[in-house]
C-alpha cells in the first residue's frame, strides 16, 4: 500500500493533510500529529494531495513549498477549490521564505522554515485550530472596498466608513492607501507600514485596528526609537520582581497589555539585535517570557510595525534579521509623502486649522487666504503631515488678534520662502 492508502490511526480530531515529497518528513509529521489525536492523511506530492482533498474533508493543509509536481502555493489554491475555508501551514526552505510569505498573503495561517523542531510544528498546528477563524484569501480590490462599506454600516468586521472618514483627503495615492488598509484590516497577519517621518503611520495603525475584528481590544503603541536598548526589552516583554536593579515589582510588557488587540511597533528598524531575536520568537510562537521569568505567557496579539527606513537594505547590511523581516513584511502598506498627494493639502490644512483654532480659542471664519493656500500647496513638506499640522498651529497662534482668516505672513518662514525638501527616499519592498 502507498502512504496515502495506508490504514490511518483511529482519531476523532480534525483532519490534517500532510504533503511532502520527502518520505522521512512525511512519516515523522504524520506520526506526531496522529499521536496528538488528529486524523492524518499523507500525500507524496501535490497532485495526490489535490485528489485526496476532492474525496474527503480536510481541515488543515500542511504542505512543503517546493515539490517536483506542484508548488505548495498551487496545492493550497487547488485544495481551496473544494474546501474554501481550509487552513494552511507552509513548510519552506531558506530560499523559499519570500514565497511562503506570499502564501500567507493568500490566506495561509503560517509558515515554518527548515530545519524545524517537531514541537514547533505541533504548537503551530494547535494555534491554527485555536484561531477564531481561518485566514481567507485577500479579496479583489473592488470587492474588498464594497464589503468593507457594507460591514461598516452594519457593524460588521471591517469599518470602511471609519477609515474613509478619519483619513483626510482623496488623492489617488491616499485612496490606494485606504484600500490597502481595508484589505489588511480583515486579516490577522502582520502589517508593515512604510513611510517617511510624519506621514501618519500611527494614525494608519489605529485606523487599521479600528477597522479590524480586534477593534474592541486594546491598541498599544511603542516607539522603539524613543527607548534605550536597555529598557526596550522590558517594555515589550515585561519583567519579574528583582529581575534587575530597580525592578521592585513585577511588570507586564506591552505584548501582555495588547492581548486580544493590536500592538503597534513604531520605528521597528531601530531595535537591537537581541530584541529582534525575542520579537521573532514572540511572532512565531505567540508567547513571551518576562525578563527574569521562568514561565512562558501566551499572547494573542496582532502586530502592526512601522518604519521610515529601508529594512531590506538593513537586512543586506546585516543590521536587521532576514527572518524577522519576512515575518513583519507579510502585508506591506506604503504611506505616500505629502508631496505625492498635493490634492490633500487643502483639506488637511482646513482640518488642522479647525483643530488649532479650537485649541487656541480662536475663530477664522474666512479660512485660509488664497495666497497662503498657494504657498501651502507649493511647499514640498519634508516633514509631511506633521509639518503641515505644525504650520497651521503656528499660523493660528501668530495671526493678528481679530484676524478672520489665515494670511500668508502668518505661515512659518520655511513655507513662505519655499525651502526645498530633501527627504530620504524610502524604497518599499513588497516581499
Amino acid at each position: 500500500m502507498s502512504e496515502a492508502e495506508a490504514e490511518p490511526v483511529a482519531a476523532t480530531g480534525p483532519t490534517i493533510l500532510v504533503v511532502d515529497d520527502e518520505p522521512n518528513l512525511r512519516r515523522v509529521l504524520g506520526a506526531v500529529l496522529q499521536r496528538d489525536g488528529y486524523n492524518v492523511l499523507v500525500a507524496s506530492g501535490g497532485r495526490e494531495a489535490v485528489r485526496m482533498a476532492k474525496e474527503q474533508p480536510v481541515d488543515l493543509l500542511v504542505t512543503d513549498f517546493l515539490m517536483p509536481d506542484m508548488s505548495g502555493l498551487e496545492v493550497l489554491s487547488a485544495v481551496r477549490g473544494n474546501h474554501p475555508n481550509v487552513r494552511a501551514l507552509l513548510i519552506s526552505g531558506h530560499g523559499t521564505v519570500r514565497s511562503a510569505v506570499d502564501a500567507m498573503r493568500l490566506g495561509a495561517f503560517d509558515f515554518i522554515t527548515k530545519p524545524f523542531d517537531v514541537e514547533q510544528v505541533r504548537a503551530t498546528v494547535k494555534r491554527a485550530f485555536e484561531a477564531p477563524d481561518a485566514e481567507s484569501p485577500a479579496p479583489a480590490p473592488g470587492a474588498a472596498a464594497a464589503a468593507g462599506v457594507a460591514a461598516g454600516r452594519s457593524g460588521g468586521r471591517t469599518d470602511a466608513a471609519g477609515v474613509g472618514r478619519d483619513l483626510v483627503g482623496g488623492a489617488p495615492a491616499t485612496e490606494r492607501m485606504k484600500e490597502h488598509l481595508l484589505r489588511a484590516a480583515a486579516s490577522r497577519v502582520t502589517v508593515l507600514l512604510l513611510g517617511e517621518s510624519g506621514t501618519g503611520k500611527e494614525v494608519a495603525a489605529r485606523l487599521l485596528h479600528n477597522a479590524s475584528p480586534r477593534k474592541r481590544g486594546p491598541f498599544v503603541a511603542v516607539s522603539c526609537a524613543a527607548l534605550p536598548d536597555t529598557l526596550l526589552e522590558s517594555e515589550l516583554f515585561g519583567h519579574e520582581k528583582s529581575a534587575f536593579t530597580g525592578a521592585l515589582a513585577a511588570k507586564p510588557g506591552r505584548f501582555e497589555l495588547a492581548h486580544g488587540g493590536t500592538l503597534f511597533l513604531d520605528e521597528i528598524g531601530d531595535i537591537p539585535h537581541i530584541t529582534q531575536v525575542k520579537l521573532l520568537r514572540a511572532l512565531q510562537e505567540r508567547e513571551i517570557a518576562r525578563i527574569g521569568g521562568v514561565k512562558t505567557i501566551k499572547v494573542d496579539v496582532r502586530v502592526v510595525a512601522a518604519t521610515n527606513r529601508d529594512l531590506w537594505q538593513a537586512v543586506q547590511e546585516g543590521t536587521f534579521r532576514a527572518d524577522l523581516y519576512y515575518r513583519l513584511n507579510v502585508v506591506p502598506v506604503a504611506l505616500p509623502p505629502l508631496r505625492e498627494r498635493r490634492e490633500d493639502i487643502r483639506p488637511l490644512a482646513e482640518h488642522f486649522l479647525a483643530l488649532a483654532a479650537g485649541e487656541n480659542e480662536r475663530a477664522f471664519p474666512g479660512g485660509i487666504a488664497p495666497e497662503a493656500l498657494r504657498l501651502l500647496e507649493a511647499h514640498d513638506w519634508p516633514g509631511n503631515i506633521r509639518e503641515l499640522q505644525n504650520a497651521l498651529a503656528h499660523a493660528a497662534v501668530l495671526s493678528d488678534p481679530g484676524a478672520h482668516r489665515i494670511e500668508a505672513d502668518a505661515l512659518p518662514a520655511a513655507v513662505r520662502q519655499g525651502v526645498a525638501a530633501k527627504p530620504a527616499v524610502l524604497r518599499a519592498v513588497s516581499g
